[in-house]
């Protein structure tokens, strides 16, 4: 039988090889957010292993409070943009297909120098991302002129994207970063019309994408990544039931996107009662889009765990997407502890697998 990952797949008017993604991992390897030939290679090493389709770490659009860490990539300003047209250019030599994550990180600030430092923490209601927003430290409420030009740098970054090469775009609007703030109660506290009910709520994401659509090719991909949980919330919920879910996947579906990316830590974990399917499940079924689903695959222990992680049987997975239950598979830890572990897996050696360890996580291996 067919190995199911080897089937390819088809977004917009791009066909990608196979049903494997590089999931979205932020490095931190990039000096003043330029990506470096060192980047570069680690992505193409991933394709040239049989990834099908590399997404990038998320990369800052051109707004001033888009992101604070200086050793993030950015996609804009010359120098960025060379540094990223040589990694497009080094993953489509070795065969594959890239997309970058977009993203504004709003009111989710890590430490690190700061590359605007007049520039304060924006998001919807300015209070920090956390369930009682009593963690980190306000930022200032978003203005209509705030909006509109956070809208245009993703709808930039996009165009900018298309032009540098790219085959598509993925839309950072999960684990509480700006897109998400909006779409989650706990950090949207709004009474205008970006506030209130859900659908209010995803006014903003559905403006992003709608921007992003019409400044880009009709058949270039938009993908929108969602998820549940944030980095410091993990029973953080921005649907409580399958109908306020496909809430928001209507409006994103009706402004544009071509797929959903539905991030959840363990794959195999229902995301809502009543229904073994996942939270990539319920975006496949609700909006009739293909969905991308990531969260332990290939691997037996948690985020921060620091032994060595035995990589496990992809068994139930396979038996998933076989089942149509999502079209495509996001792997995160396992590849960058071995760059080759798609085509170890699609050819059946998952024994020859090299099992991650926490070192990895410091290298561009």
């Amino acid at each position: 039988m067919t190995n199911p990952l080897s089937r390819p797949l088809v977004l917009g008017e791009l066909t990608i090889p196979n049903r494997i993604a590089m999931a979205p991992m932020t490095r931190g390897q990039s000096p003043d957010g330029v990506p470096t030939e060192q980047l570069a290679a680690y992505y193409a090493r991933r394709a040239a292993g049989g990834t099908g389709l590399v997404i990038t770490e998320a990369s800052y659009v051109g707004h001033p409070s888009s992101g604070e860490h200086d050793q993030v990539s950015r996609l804009y300003g010359d120098a960025a943009l060379a540094g990223w047209s040589r990694v497009v250019d080094a993953v489509h030599d070795a065969g594959g297909v890239i997309f970058p994550q977009l993203q504004h990180v709003g009111m989710t600030r890590k430490p690190g120098p700061v590359p605007h430092p007049g520039a304060p923490a924006i998001g919807p209601s300015g209070v920090p991302v956390s369930a009682d927003g009593s963690a980190g430290e306000p930022g200032r409420t978003m203005t209509q002129a705030d909006i509109n030009a956070v809208v245009q740098a993703f709808a930039e970054a996009a165009a900018t994207a298309e032009r540098l090469g790219f085959d598509g775009v993925e839309l950072h609007g999960a684990h509480g970063y700006l897109i998400d703030q909006f779409l989650w109660a706990g950090t949207n506290h709004r009474t205008d019309a970006y506030g209130g009910d859900l659908r209010a709520r995803t006014r903003f994401a559905a403006e992003v994408v709608a921007e992003v659509r019409r400044a880009v090719s009709p058949g270039f991909p938009v993908v929108v990544r969602l998820s549940q949980w944030k980095m410091n919330d993990y029973g953080a919920r921005i649907a409580e039931t399958p109908e306020e879910f496909g809430v928001i996947l209507d409006a994103l579906t009706d402004a544009g996107a071509d797929a959903f990316h539905a991030s959840t830590r363990r794959f195999w974990e229902p995301a809502f009662d009543g229904s073994d399917l996942n939270l990539a499940g319920w975006a496949k079924k609700l909006s009739g889009k293909p969905a991308i689903t990531v969260g332990s695959i290939g691997l037996d222990t948690e985020f921060t765990a620091g032994e060595p992680a035995t990589p496990t049987s992809i068994s139930g997975v396979l038996d998933r997407l076989e089942a149509d239950e999502f079209d495509m598979i996001a792997v995160g830890r396992p590849l960058l502890a071995d760059p080759v572990w798609a085509a170890k897996v699609v050819a059946g050696r998952e024994n020859e697998v090299t099992p991650f360890t926490p070192a990895a996580l410091g290298v561009l291996h």
